[in-house]
Parts: C-alpha cells; structure tokens; sequence
C-alpha cells in the first residue's frame, strides 16, 4: 500500500497520516488543538509534537479552550516545568493568547469552525501532488488566514503554521495522488 514519503518516518507519523491527516476537522476543540500543537512545533519536527501529544493533551486540559484561556502565572510556570511538552515560554504563552482570541472568535462566529472553514467556502481543496516535494510550505490562501488570525491577537500564526493547520485539518487533501489516503480523504470531504 502506497503511503505519503513522510509518514515512513516513524510509527507515530505513519499512525496520524493513515488515520488523521487530511481528514476534514469540524470540532472547535480539535480545531483548538491542531492550533496549540502546529504553534508548538515551530522550529521542530512535526514527531517530536506526535511524540508528546498525549502529554499535551493532559498538561492543557485535553485543549479545554475555556480553561486554557484562564490559565494564570502559576500554572504558567507548571507547564514551563512540565518535560511531558515543548517547555517554551513563548510557546506556551501563545497557547494561552491563542485560547483567548479564539474564544472571541467563536462568540463573532458560532464557533471557531465557521470562522477558518470559511476561507475555502466550507469544502476541502483537493490537491494533486505527484509527489511529496511539489507540496508547498505556503500558499496565498494561508497568507491571508494567517494576517487575519494575527489581526485578532492570534500569536505563532505564521503563513507556514497555518498552511500544516489546513493540512492537519482538513481544510487541504495534500497526501499525494498515489498515496491510498488521497482518494479516501477525498471522498470524506464529499460526505
């Protein structure tokens, strides 16, 4: 079975592209929680955060946005003591600027989902990469949602982090047109 070239790095990546990647994401706390851990990974691998991903999970109140956004110094300095996550001030802080600002977005909106999934007309684009070197860091779609996420306080919302958003969430299908998943993922969008 033909899989995307990165996901042959390590079982935790093979186990999120075979099961996650691509796969419309319609649920604010799971948007919240692609937004926390694609801010964490700047500067890293995308497998280092799968590797603690479930020390996320437990060290921000399995992305509990309401409870994030109320997170004080102390519990600040827990988490900077935390080795279960990427012990990061700036990272961290962000989560918890990120949880506000998407809080308000959901009261502007409904919900968080309304909001991003509004950028591509609430269908997925459907790529057809040959291979995994044509997939592009960026796009001007992903310039634009990062200038309006930053506009609205959103911080560690670079062009790059938000296009690995799209990707994670859905928003994009960019497994490559030989990998089994780009058919199954299309087809998922058309549900």
């Amino acid at each position: 079975m033909t899989k995307c070239k990165w996901a042959l790095n390590s079982p935790s990546e093979e186990h999120y592209h075979d099961n996650e990647w691509g796969v419309p994401v319609h649920d604010d706390r799971h948007l919240f929680e692609f937004l926390l851990l694609e801010g964490a990974q700047a500067g890293l691998s995308w497998s280092t955060i799968l590797n603690k991903r479930e020390g996320y999970r437990q060290a921000f109140d399995n992305f509990d946005v309401r409870k994030v956004a109320h997170y004080d110094e102390a519990k600040i300095e827990d988490l900077i003591n935390n080795s279960a996550i990427v012990r990061n001030r700036l990272k961290i802080n962000a989560a918890v600027t990120n949880a506000q600002a998407f809080i308000k977005v959901q009261e502007e909106f409904g919900s968080f989902d309304k909001f991003i999934w509004q950028f591509v007309d609430g269908q997925p684009i459907q790529n057809s990469w040959q291979e995994h070197r044509e997939l592009p860091a960026s796009t001007n779609l992903s310039d634009l949602i990062s200038r309006d996420l930053k506009k609205r306080g959103f911080k560690f919302v670079g062009s790059v982090i938000v296009y690995a958003h799209m990707q994670a969430t859905g928003m994009v299908n960019d497994h490559t047109i030989d990998c089994f998943r780009h058919k199954e993922v299309k087809l998922l969008a058309e549900i």
